[in-house]
């Protein structure tokens, strides 16, 4: 059997560490909107459950139109590994077009049936009001969003996480700021915005990073965003591509749509918990995610370049560092099992029904990691159609009966989280079932 390259662990982290910082940025952004939200002096539960809800309603929209991401990710590295770059130039301003276009259809059809959908999550009275408040500016972001994620699709297919990354941080940290100020307010100098200061926060930092998006695209890239007709002959493919991970994406969040509708409706305590425990699982999941983020680049290029024995190397060495970092994430989480949940509520009841439940979040990690590391190789393999299957197949085999089986014996949030369970143990174990199948050491030397 013939040595198969090792990908150097400095290697791998140059562009992990700044995917992972990037990647954490999306989910501290929301984790502060809880934390903050949580601890505001009227209603803070009611606040935080509202919060809760149309933030889960927003980062749906996002994860299906961002899908784009990864497809023009996984054609730019393509193409790059080919040397061939020349041939797409005009294909990123085409995709981003499409992309701002889309999201600003959705907007405007969202926010006219904002109530409409709310209601839909089982929200009612003072949450209803609140989720509508909160929607209604928060998603004036939703275009910025979807710009800023085209552009790190693009210097992610460039093998540069360097510039997603401060383009992060740098709306992270303002989000942060603003967040204190506009929500608590500025005693004699600005008035407490409560709900609607976190959404306008989200908003101007959303624009913030669309803007220096915009200067870096132009400077640091060999493309431009001079719109030109025809489309170019490779957006058919991406948008197959794009099709087929939106499915994936819709998929997925009819599973957390319906986590969040249950759990709304066993009672205002329980969707704040359940809001507080699903941001650090997505806190984990993005962290988790940046090495996932290498093998979507990586794998991309390699394709390009013909070389299958580097693809299977990169698979066992970042599901070597990912499960490493879940088991250490998950210890660290049980060295402060109690004081993290009163990071985001001092409501007793609230904390205790987080407790009962946040152990199963932390036992399901090193599952996530292996199944976060198949989902970015194959998304740079651009093999869409394996990943819409597998999240068809884990959502409506896995989760929705497990869910429904735990609603009808009255286990609460544990019967989200079981749920949640079998939906990672399926997701990952049909994709490291196909990937050694397909690419089995045995061709390949």
């Amino acid at each position: 059997m013939n040595h198969i390259p090792k990908i150097s662990f400095r290697q791998i982290n140059k562009l992990a560490i700044p995917a992972i910082i990037s990647g954490i940025a999306e989910p501290l952004l929301s984790i502060t909107d809880t934390a903050i939200v949580g601890n505001i002096r009227i209603n803070p539960t009611e606040a935080l459950a509202a919060v809760g809800i149309a933030g889960s309603f927003i980062s749906a929209i996002v994860w299906i139109l961002a899908q784009t991401r990864s497809a023009i990710s996984a054609i730019i590295a393509q193409y790059l590994g080919a040397n061939k770059l020349k041939d797409i130039n005009h294909l990123p301003a085409q995709i981003i077009g499409i992309n701002v276009c889309l999201s600003l259809v959705i907007y405007l059809v969202t926010v006219f049936f904002a109530e409409n959908i709310f209601v839909l999550y089982n929200a009612e009275g003072m949450i209803l009001e609140k989720s509508v408040s909160y929607y209604k500016i928060r998603a004036l972001g939703l275009p910025l969003t979807l710009f800023v994620f085209s552009v790190f699709g693009v210097f992610r297919g460039l093998q540069n996480t360097f510039w997603p990354m401060v383009v992060s941080i740098t709306g992270a940290s303002l989000n942060i700021l603003l967040d204190f100020i506009l929500v608590f307010g500025i005693e004699d100098l600005f008035p407490a915005l409560g709900v609607e200061g976190a959404a306008w926060a989200s908003v101007i930092s959303q624009l913030t990073m669309a803007l220096f998006s915009l200067v870096l695209l132009l400077r640091k890239t060999p493309f431009s965003l001079k719109f030109q007709l025809p489309f170019h002959p490779e957006i058919k493919r991406l948008l197959s591509l794009s099709l087929n991970l939106i499915i994936r994406a819709i998929s997925l969040n009819i599973a957390l749509y319906l986590a969040n509708a249950y759990a709304t409706k066993y009672g205002a305590h329980h969707i704040a918990a359940q809001t507080i425990a699903f941001q650090i699982w997505l806190f984990f999941a993005f962290f988790i995610d940046g090495y996932s983020s290498v093998g979507n680049i990586m794998s991309g290029k390699f394709l390009g370049q013909k070389n299958y024995q580097k693809i299977w190397k990169l698979s066992s060495q970042l599901n070597t560092y990912t499960v490493l970092i879940a088991l250490l994430l998950g210890a660290s989480c049980f060295a402060f099992y109690s004081e993290i949940g009163q990071m985001f509520s001092k409501d007793e009841k609230v904390l205790g029904l987080f407790k009962s439940i946040f152990w199963i979040v932390i036992l399901m990690q090193p599952i996530n990691a292996i199944a976060f590391v198949f989902d970015g190789i194959f998304k740079g393999l651009a093999e869409a159609v394996l990943l819409r299957n597998t999240l068809l197949a884990s959502t409506f085999l896995g989760f929705i009966p497990v869910l429904l089986l735990g609603d009808y014996f009255d286990l609460g949030l544990y019967a989200i989280w079981i749920a949640f369970f079998v939906w990672m143990m399926m997701r990952a174990g049909i994709l490291l079932f196909v990937f050694k199948k397909k690419f089995s050491l045995k061709p390949l030397t």
